[in-house]
């Protein structure tokens, strides 16, 4: 039996993930959640499993963390701030929801039983590189946001403890992730913002942003593979579609799935929607791809699905569900 701790476990990720883990009968799993972004009904499906158990509680109450997590085999690390743009007016938030929280994880594992650890990064590490398709060797590391900053400072310093005290580690640089459960995001923003006013749609940034769109399934299927394979001391891993869509296309395909064309678009004038954003995100996934992993969706198959199941969960209330 394999237990594992799910840090964040009832957010948009860790949500599909902790269900993922419990489908396979030989495991356990603790999940740990300030439900701040979490919500009670990611895991509705999930929550009267015997082999589950769920704690509420700070990351930052480091004596709980420790108690919920001795007995764990692996951790995986999904609690930060959601909001990448929450930054612009508060900029401490990404250290304090981000890197500090990484640092008590770890030190968490040094003092109990894990060490394995699964840990979700993200682009941003990378900062504004254009259209290059980076790999995970790319140098050097200039991120343009906190929220990117903070990303890079928790691989440092999970890679610090891989090393001064045998864990085991991979990170996840992850394209923009899509899907169920998501409480932010370019879908989610304007379907909620329609639902106000479908009368125009306020859409930030001109609209040629062009990013890869994963579906949050297809994430955590690459998390699983590595995790079920080896796992070297440190290692990333690049997870992102093939293909690319701007924005103005979602603005098109969300306009079309709720039967608003004539809505006014209201385009701003820069290609970033916000300081710190990154108008073109490029990829080079050939190493985890040579592991096996391919994505189910492709990026405008992930977001048609997205956009219908935000819509129903909209039109269902859940948003309004803490």
């Amino acid at each position: 039996m394999t237990k594992y701790f799910v840090a964040g476990g009832a957010g948009f990720i860790g949500s599909h993930l902790s269900t993922n883990l419990l489908a396979d009968t030989t495991s356990t799993v603790v999940i740990f959640d300030n439900f701040s972004s979490g919500r009670e009904w990611h895991i509705a499906a999930i929550r009267n499993d015997p082999r589950l158990t769920v704690v509420r509680g700070e990351i930052s109450d480091g004596e709980l963390l420790s108690r919920s997590m001795t007995g764990c085999d692996t951790v995986f690390h999904f609690a930060s701030n959601p909001d990448i743009a929450k930054a612009v007016t508060q900029p401490d938030v990404d250290f304090w929801e981000g890197t500090y929280l990484t640092q008590q994880i770890v030190e968490a594992m040094r003092k109990t039983t894990p060490r394995t650890l699964i840990y979700a990064s993200g682009s941003g590490i990378y900062g504004d590189v254009g259209r290059l398709e980076v790999k995970e060797n790319h140098a050097p590391l200039v991120p343009i946001s906190t929220y990117g900053a903070s990303k890079l400072a928790g691989e440092a310093l999970i890679a610090s403890y891989c090393h001064m005290f045998d864990f085991k580690a991979a990170v996840f640089r992850f394209a923009n992730v899509i899907g169920p459960h998501q409480t932010h995001g370019v879908v989610y923003d304007f379907v909620r913002r329609l639902r106000k006013d479908p009368s125009r749609l306020a859409i930030l940034g001109d609209g040629t942003q062009s990013k890869s769109y994963i579906h949050v399934s297809d994430v955590v299927s690459a998390m699983r593979l590595i995790e079920m394979k080896h796992i070297s001391r440190f290692d990333a891993f690049n997870v992102a579609t093939l293909d690319y869509l701007m924005v103005k296309d979602i603005v098109d395909m969300t306009l079309k799935a709720m039967c608003l064309e004539k809505t006014e678009r209201c385009f701003g004038t820069q290609s970033r929607g916000w300081k710190g954003d990154i108008p073109i995100v490029r990829f080079d996934t050939a190493k985890i791809r040579a592991l096996g992993w391919k994505n189910v969706y492709t990026c405008r198959e992930a977001m048609a699905k997205t956009i219908d199941d935000i819509i129903a969960d909209e039109d269902a209330g859940r948003f309004d569900i803490r």
